[in-house]
Order: structure tokens, then C-alpha cells, then sequence
């Protein structure tokens, strides 16, 4: 949806839970020294201020990575690449997942960034840093997802994050998810999604369960950042999870289980 902007919603509790699992992700897979390929499909502008009016209007970022940044490890990725945004940006700034991936990965891994919002893509092209392995797409992220799986180099990760602002969303992913899959054996795949208090979340798990058995599907709750506000909890769904995963989704249990 082209009137979806994340800026007011930047660094609430859902981002930290998706952007540490990213994190961490991008950071055991570079372990290895081997070109990989990330893909995103709804990237946004990529770098927040967190002073900013929209931010501190629906006061997320309070709820979120002010609350909860000390809780992770002085060594923890993200904790480093928000370390590092903030020496290069200022006190306030709060990356996005796709300067998350940019600070991580390396010169001769392959990013593909799609965003189709005029004034996202335009700040987003001003974010993240250009290099010959870089591509920003104006242009439907669903689509491009489908037109460039298997990326080349094959090893390497997806990360799925549309608005959801639209119902049928949930209908496609569940579809999407197990068609990248099938055509993408090797790829990691990340499917962020929200819990909101009509749990219409629940049919789009069911369906990528039965899609994929081995599908990791990890959820944590958190206070509302406002009496009344709709997302009470975030999920992620990971296919091919890398090896570890599982014990760092288990601190992040933890760590959101103390809120």
C-alpha cells in the first residue's frame, strides 16, 4: 500500500523482535566465506529518527528499542548495527532493515531492495550505501520476489515485510511463502506478520504449517504502546532457519517475556 510509511512506527517492540532475528541471521550467515544474496520486498526509507513528529507522536519507539535496547548482549549484531547507525547519523537515528543488511553484509554479497513509495524509495536511494551488488527496485515487492527467486548466488535470505494493511495479504503470503520455497530450496525465508487482537494471523501460520512442516514460527507479546492500540504481539516465520536460530529466538522469548 503507497500510503503506508513506517517513520511512525519505527523502533516499536515488533521491529526489535524482527530486526534482532535479522541481525543475527544476516551476521551467522556471513560466517561463512561465501557470497550470499538478501532480498527485501517492502524495504521503506531504511534510516528513522526517532526525534521526529511522527515517531514521537504514537510514542512506539518508547514501547520499543528505548525500552528494550539494554536487554541484549553488549556483542549481540544488533546491538552493533545500531551502534554503528548512531555514530554515523546521531543519537536519534534508528535503522531500518535495510541498512541492517548493508552495514552486515559485504561488498561482494547481493543486495535487491524493492520499494515502490515515492518518497521511501527516494530516501531509501539515499540511505543505503551504492556498490556495484546493490539494487534498489521500484516496483511491487511481491512480484519481485517471485521474478528473482532462485537469486544468483543461490545461498541467502529473504526478507518478506509487507503493511498488511490489506486482508487479502494474508491469503497471499500463505500462497507466496511455499511457492519461493519450492523454487528457492536452499533460501532462507522471513515472513514478518503482526498479532493483532483478532488473531487473523492464526490461518496464514496454519496454512505455512501444513506448507512447510519445517517452518520455524517464533511470536512474543508486549504491552500496548497505547491504551487501545491494535498490534499486541509480533511473528516471525523463518524457512531453512540457520543453525542457532533456535537457541537465539529462545533469549528473545526471554527477553520479551520480562516487559
Amino acid at each position: 500500500m503507497l500510503s503506508y510509511q513506517h517513520a511512525y512506527h519505527a523502533g516499536n517492540a515488533a521491529d526489535v523482535h524482527k530486526h534482532a532475528i535479522l541481525a543475527w541471521a544476516l551476521a551467522y550467515l556471513t560466517q561463512k566465506d561465501k557470497a550470499l544474496s538478501y532480498l527485501e520486498t517492502h524495504a521503506g526509507r531504511g534510516l528513522y529518527d526517532l526525534s521526529d513528529a511522527a515517531a514521537v507522536k504514537t510514542g512506539e519507539a518508547r514501547q520499543g528499542i528505548d525500552r528494550l535496547h539494554a536487554r541484549f548482549a553488549s556483542d549481540h549484531p544488533y546491538t552493533n548495527v545500531l551502534a554503528e547507525t548512531r555514530r554515523v547519523h546521531g543519537l536519534a537515528a534508528y535503522p531500518g532493515s535495510p541498512l541492517i543488511a548493508a552495514t552486515l553484509l559485504r561488498r561482494f554479497d547481493r543486495i535487491d531492495l524493492a520499494e515502490l513509495h515515492p518518497q521511501e524509495f527516494d530516501a531509501l536511494t539515499d540511505v543505503v550505501p551504492h556498490s556495484p551488488n546493490t539494487r534498489i527496485h521500484k516496483r511491487d515487492g511481491l512480484e519481485m520476489a517471485k521474478a528473482m527467486t532462485p537469486p544468483d548466488p543461490r545461498r541467502g535470505l529473504m526478507l518478506i515485510d509487507p503493511s498488511w494493511e490489506v486482508r487479502d495479504d494474508y491469503d497471499r503470503l500463505a500462497k507466496l511463502v511455499p511457492a519461493i520455497h519450492r523454487k528457492w530450496g536452499v533460501g532462507v525465508v522471513m515472513l514478518w506478520y503482526p498479532i493483532l487482537a483478532d488473531r487473523r494471523h492464526l490461518p496464514l501460520t496454519a496454512a505455512l504449517r501444513d506448507a512447510v512442516p519445517a517452518i520455524m514460527i517464533h511470536e512474543v507479546r508486549f504491552p500496548p504502546a497505547k491504551a487501545g492500540h491494535g498490534m499486541e504481539g509480533s511473528g516471525m516465520a523463518v524457512v531453512n532457519p540457520p543453525w542457532g536460530l533456535d537457541a537465539e529466538i529462545a533469549r528473545l522469548s526471554a527477553m520479551f517475556d520480562g516487559s
